[in-house]
């Protein structure tokens, strides 16, 4: 059997060249062509990985008999990438001998239908008997062969039943793992099924503070400490089958060149490292801080101070790893190129938008909640008269992609912003008036939001600095301003940072982030009782309670299902404390919001069927879309659910995702569109089964008892 594991290795997980297993063939003799008989025959089993590098033809395992030196093939990759399993010696009268080569065309083989991914967990099961042998690929039987079984009485009877795999020593880069020769062949299911390998990948769709350029590149702000802004990644890790994996791992940031992977250093001795991380408020050497895994993820909050200018303008990637000595390619992961630039300065401040005095309906419902202004509201009565029934209406056609397809949405952004711009800068140019110190990107007002004055003059650079920080300076800002703003210069705010990011999306995180800031912290001050932490189990009824007013659902609450996915999103345990209260209460309040509008709300409490199953995960939305784990469902099949990878303030926390099934037979999220007025527009219902793409609403398994309190 394979060797244990060396200091800094992974048990289970060899390279391909540290493979060797003995074979005893006295237990496939006998066996017939059902696996039954004296001997019955066995199965080796493992899993495999094999890297980007690996080309068509070589050999995975070798089979070598005691006195003879010649390395035969047992598994193999044809020319078009399939794997190839051969008979074996001293069994099988159709062994490969010493003559036969690549591409073995004068050799008995059996072959798997579809080619053989590469950087892609697969398992691998090959049945032996005297008479049959078989291949298995991810517990499935794929190919099978007859053959002829040698005398049962050898020659020699000392070496008769040696026979050894080695893994191939160098050709191929490849990795196996649980490699077991199994004596019960009907076990090769359950070895496919018991303990999958892991795999880390980054989930794009948790992105922050980046921007992609049309090109595929990331720009992201960096260089000096007054410039440089954080920005987001998170990593996943899974195993073989997708989900994600608890296990006691720790994960480490660098900075890398994107060319050859080597780590960029330090400019000169007392220069700042090239990457930073953020841990409670102060700012470490990313690689002197590693992150654990909880519940399958690791999120990092970064900042660059090397910039590409400074580097030959050569590009850089963040580098993902374990802490492990051994470094594994599916324990790795790198993401897309970056090019790290200096904060730009415009040549002229975006002028102000015409300021407004009074409040929408739009923006008081978002204000209150729908109950009424706030003691400190300043809206204007004569705007009461709009229809309160259109404010969530849809328009089918308009989705935008989310969530693993965000990258189209973000550039019509960016563009809608660059043409803005540009507009803004020429009719700058045709003015005689110079820029004043105030008025500069750089200008020193507050940006905390703690200066009650400074609040209230909404500076021109403030709104636009809004516009490019990314979400964690934005709710910094608003957490400050909060308390002081009144509603007017909210709303006020609100417009010109949707006017000027080109995403009226962002208008409505404002208009609730004073509400949204306030309840939190008489949520925490109940369940906390003025303590630092909270038992989980007594602060969920108050949850549940708050979140029914604030969706104003009179019988629906939330699930087992739902208060778990919660405490996911919060990142605690038995116990919660302010930090993983905020994550929860960010995260639940806009989408309690979402369903307190009419349209939304009735969509919620539909049950027959159930339109919204509850707080479903990005997992379970495309398992219920599954009818096994390659066959997906008929197109058109949908679901609808949250992004949990969206909190305030971020523009799409608690929208609306349908993930459905696209009529090129892949699973798509799109973003719903709800922000549109159409008092002319049906049921939410009957919208989403106007848009083509949607015919049939799918159903979530999930337990159906619901908590009660």
């Amino acid at each position: 059997m394979a060797a244990p594991a060396e200091p800094g290795e992974i048990e289970g997980y060899l390279g391909l060249r540290d493979v060797r297993v003995e074979l005893d063939l006295g237990k496939a003799r006998g066996g017939g062509e059902g696996g039954a008989g004296a001997g019955g025959g066995f199965a080796v089993c493992f899993w495999l990985y094999l890297s980007g590098s690996a080309r068509p033809s070589p050999v995975i395992l070798h089979q070598i008999t005691a006195g003879d030196g010649n390395k035969l093939p047992f598994l193999a990759l044809s020319e078009g990438n399939k794997l190839l399993l051969f008979p074996l010696l001293r069994l099988h009268k159709q062994a490969p001998s010493s003559s036969n080569s690549s591409p073995w065309t004068d050799t008995t083989y059996i072959s798997a239908v579809n080619e053989c991914p590469l950087e892609h967990w697969i398992h691998v099961g090959c049945e032996v008997t005297e008479n049959v042998m078989r291949l298995h690929i991810d517990g499935d039987l794929v190919a099978e062969a007859h053959l002829c079984s040698l005398s049962s009485q050898p020659d020699n009877q000392d070496d008769a039943y040696q026979v050894c795999l080695l893994g191939n020593n160098g050709k191929v880069d490849g990795y196996v793992y649980n490699i077991q020769v199994l004596s019960m062949i009907g076990t090769i299911q359950e070895q496919y099924a018991e303990n999958p390998p892991s795999k880390l990948s980054i989930d794009y769709s948790c992105c922050d503070g980046i921007e992609e350029g049309d090109d595929g590149i990331w720009c992201i702000v960096g260089g000096k400490a007054s410039c440089r802004r954080n920005f987001m990644l998170e990593v996943v890790l899974t195993n073989a089958f997708g989900e994600h994996m608890n296990k006691d791992t720790q994960i480490v940031a660098s900075l890398v060149y994107a060319d050859n992977g080597a780590l960029v250093e330090k400019s000169r001795d007392d220069a700042e490292p090239p990457l930073l991380i953020a841990c409670e408020g102060l700012e470490y050497p990313a690689e002197s801080r590693p992150l654990p895994i909880l519940r399958g993820r690791a999120l990092f909050k970064l900042k660059i101070s090397q910039l590409s200018s400074k580097c030959d303008n050569k590009l850089f990637r963040i580098y993902f790893s374990t802490l492990h000595t051994r470094k594994y390619p599916f324990l790795e992961a790198s993401s897309k190129p970056i090019r790290c630039i200096s904060r730009g300065r415009p040549s002229r401040p975006l002028s102000a938008a015409k300021r407004t005095s009074s409040a929408t309906v739009d923006e008081i419902h978002l204000l209150n909640n729908g109950q009424g202004l706030d003691r400190d509201g300043k809206a204007n009565a004569c705007s009461l008269s709009q229809d309160q029934s259109s404010v969530a209406c849809l328009h089918p056609s308009k989705f935008l992609k989310v969530e693993g397809d965000g990258t189209e949405t973000h550039k019509m952004v960016s563009q809608s912003k660059q043409a803005r711009k540009m507009v803004v800068e020429a009719q700058s140019v045709r003015t005689e008036s110079t820029m004043s110190d105030s008025d500069s990107i750089d200008a020193r007002s507050s940006w905390s939001g703690s200066d009650k004055d400074e609040a209230e003059t909404l500076s021109d650079a403030m709104i636009f600095r809004y516009c490019l920080e990314g979400t964690y300076e934005r709710s910094t800002f608003l957490k400050g301003a909060a308390s002081s703003i009144n509603v007017d210069d909210l709303i006020t705010l609100a417009n010109e940072v949707s006017l000027y990011s080109g995403c009226s999306h962002h208008r409505n995180q404002i208009l609730i982030s004073k509400q949204l800031l306030e309840e939190g912290a008489v949520t925490w001050s109940i369940i906390s009782k003025n303590k630092e932490r909270a038992l989980w189990s007594s602060a969920v009824p108050e949850i549940m309670s708050n979140f029914m007013d604030i969706a104003h659902s009179t019988n629906r609450g939330l699930s087992e299902q739902d208060l778990e996915v919660l405490r996911g999103i919060a990142g605690c345990g038995d116990d919660l404390g302010r930090n993983e209260f905020d994550r929860l209460w960010y995260w639940l309040y806009p989408v309690a919001v979402s369903l307190s509008k009419d349209k939304i709300n009735s969509l919620w409490g539909c049950t027959a069927p159930v339109w919204i199953e509850g707080l479903i995960t990005t997992e379970e939305a495309e398992n219920a879309l599954r009818s096994s784990r390659e066959l997906l469902k008929k197109p058109g099949t949908f679901v609808l659910r949250f992004p949990t990878t969206r909190s305030w303030p971020h523009p799409d926390a608690g929208s609306l995702v349908v993930t459905y099934v696209g009529s090129d037979n892949s699973i798509h999220h799109r973003l719903l569109s709800l922000d549109v007025s159409d008092a002319r527009a049906g049921s939410l219902q009957d919208l989403l089964l106007q848009e083509p793409e949607l015919l049939q609403l799918g159903r979530v398994d999930r337990l159906p008892t619901a908590m009660k309190y």
